[in-house]
Order: structure tokens, then C-alpha cells, then sequence
């Protein structure tokens, strides 16, 4: 393997363990997408946008009723989406991470999602699961950034590769008859993924994961985003229709359009 020391080791963590977690890779540009979350979010609640973004964040249940929880994340997301240069600056946060992992010949996500967990709320649950189960290709990874700090339930939970071999083997005898009852038989296995404002987390997305009730005193705010190796197979989610390319080297331009001489 013709790799540095420093990929070996993030190769190594993140095949043995299903996720790497590290600092972003640019700090500005979490800063300025924490910046239009925090214009965007006080315009929808007709406040001034010079309060503490923490504040704002971490306490938006306090402004926010739980009924219209589904409705403001929708308003958001179609908001920072809308925004040129989002999607650009979400990737730059992982983009080392993402060269080493995935590759340097990137498909991303069309949309990036936002998850909102009110504290205590049962409205707002992502069911143990995992992305291929639903059709997703297995070459595809979630980089998954925190605009507060997420921790114990209101951060989000990970079975390990092992133990996730083991879930695979016996499937049909752990997975009981509903997504609850799964979850109470690999709960002593799971992994509880604490990731602070300022790190941002790389996960294999074929492993079990989810969350629980938010039992803690602030509201969890995250978002996601798929990346895969443009030549990478895909699953239910097609180039063109989920995912469009972001980096295509020159050799690839030119074999691309590379035609042979006529005779």
C-alpha cells in the first residue's frame, strides 16, 4: 500500500472502528456555515441575528413548539440549501478526511439533511438501521457535522464492525419483530459517538446506527451528507438523480472525452 503514515493510521481507525473523528479541516468554513444557520433560523423566528449562536442553537426548544418542529427543520433545510457555495464549504470541513477514505474522485449528496432533537421528544427518533438495508450502495460514507456539541443522547450511536458481523450472521434471529426490539439486542454493543462544534465525524453508513430520546438539557442539532468514489457502484440512489460529481481529475476529463482517430 503506497499510502503515508498518517493515511495508514486514519485507514486503520476507521476500518477497525466503522468512523474517524477529527477536527475539521477548516474552521472557516464551519464558522460561516454556522453563520448562515443562525441568519437563517432568525429570520424564520423574526429575532435579530446577533445572539450567541450557542444560545440560539442549543435553546431553540425554548422558541420553537414540538408541533412545529417538522415544519421550521423543513423552512432550514431549504434554506441553507439554497445557498451558493454551501455544499462547497460543507465538503472542505472533511475534505483531507474524504481523500483518504473515499478517494480524490468524489460524488456528493445533492442535499444536505439537518436532524433537530428537541430535548425529551419522541417525535424526532432515527429507528436502528443502516443505510444499505434501504437500497444505499455500500462504498458510500456519511460525514456527519454538529453545529453545537452533541453528547451522550443527544449525540447519535454506532454498532462497531464486529459486532455488526456478528448482527449480519445471526440477523434473523436478533432482529426480533421491530426496529425497538433491535435495538435492545445490540444496545449493550453500541457505540455512543460524542462529537464536538469543531470536529466533525466520518462514518460508514452500512453499520447499524441511530439515535434515542435527547435526555439532555439542550437541543441537538447535526447535519449529513453522503459522499462515494464517482466510479464506485452505485445502489437505489443513482449519479444524476441523488448524487452529482464534485471532483473529476484531469486524466478522467480527457479519457472521458477521449475519442479514437476515424478511419
Amino acid at each position: 500500500m503506497f499510502t503515508t503514515k498518517t493515511e495508514q493510521q486514519l485507514t486503520t481507525e476507521y476500518l477497525s472502528q466503522g468512523y474517524i473523528i477529527r477536527p475539521v479541516a477548516d474552521i472557516e468554513a464551519l464558522n460561516w456555515i454556522r453563520q448562515q444557520f443562525v441568519d437563517i433560523v432568525s429570520e424564520a423566528l423574526g429575532i435579530n441575528n446577533d445572539i450567541d449562536p450557542e444560545v440560539l442553537l442549543n435553546q431553540i426548544h425554548e422558541r420553537v413548539p414540538v408541533t412545529e418542529l417538522n415544519n421550521f427543520r423543513l423552512k432550514i433545510i431549504r434554506g441553507f440549501n439554497a445557498i451558493d457555495g454551501f455544499r462547497e464549504h460543507y465538503y472542505q470541513v472533511a475534505r483531507p478526511f474524504l481523500d483518504t477514505i473515499v478517494g480524490n474522485e468524489l460524488a456528493m449528496q445533492l442535499r444536505v439533511n439537518l436532524s433537530i432533537q428537541f430535548p425529551h421528544d419522541d417525535s424526532s427518533l432515527l429507528p436502528v438501521h443502516a443505510d444499505t438495508w434501504a437500497g444505499d450502495s455500500p462504498y458510500e460514507v456519511v460525514v456527519w457535522l454538529p453545529i453545537v456539541n452533541c453528547y451522550g443522547t443527544k449525540a447519535m450511536y454506532l454498532l462497531p464492525p464486529a459486532k455488526a458481523a456478528e448482527l449480519n450472521q445471526n440477523f434473523s434471529k436478533s432482529a426480533g419483530q421491530n426496529s425497538e426490539e433491535l435495538y435492545h439486542a445490540i444496545s449493550n454493543d453500541v457505540k455512543w459517538l460524542n462529537v464536538n462544534y469543531g470536529e466533525v465525524l466520518v462514518f460508514d453508513q452500512a453499520l447499524p446506527h441511530g439515535n434515542r430520546i435527547n435526555s439532555e438539557s439542550e437541543t441537538r442539532w447535526s447535519m449529513n451528507c453522503r459522499f462515494k468514489g464517482v466510479f464506485t457502484p452505485y445502489g437505489d440512489k443513482k449519479l444524476g438523480e441523488f448524487f452529482e460529481p464534485i471532483i473529476l481529475r484531469a486524466a478522467t476529463q480527457t479519457g472521458m472525452s477521449y475519442k479514437l482517430p476515424g478511419i
